[in-house]
């Protein structure tokens, strides 16, 4: 009988990667929101704090939000993993925040309110404004 082509080993390495991804995003849980922040020490703004942890990852994202929306392979809600980039639409038209999926429906990014912090895609105030998601592998 016919055997379809084994996904196994591609789907390991993107979902261990992912992991990674995420292991290296909870390290900075409550770091302070700063726009135009860069690292740690200074704070983060949303795409900065992806482009941060992505980089010491080893994938170089571009600086801002839209523009690391048009970056790797897009991937539809239901089939979101670990390390896959989310977007949002807020403070102006098209994608202007990105955040990192940790899995059970949730993300982590920089935020105004509180900072590298989780939250839900399902929150009254993130599921509306949900734009789309996309995966970016070494």
């Amino acid at each position: 009988r016919d055997v379809a082509p084994s996904r196994g080993l591609g789907d390991v390495y993107k979902r261990q990667f992912g992991n990674q991804l995420v292991d290296s995003a909870y390290q900075y849980l409550g770091i302070p929101y700063v726009f135009g922040g860069n690292t740690p020490a200074e704070g983060f703004d949303c795409s900065g704090f992806t482009k941060y942890v992505f980089s010491h990852n080893g994938i170089n994202l571009p600086r801002l939000a839209d523009e690391q929306y048009e970056v790797g392979q897009r991937v539809r809600r239901s089939e979101l993993m670990p390390g896959d980039l989310v977007f949002f639409t807020t403070y102006e038209p098209g994608v202007s925040h990105t955040g990192i999926y940790v899995g059970n429906n949730n993300f982590i990014s920089a935020t105004s309110s509180g900072g590298i912090r989780v939250d839900s895609l399902d929150s009254g105030y993130w599921s509306p404004r949900y734009v789309g998601a996309t995966r970016v592998r070494r």
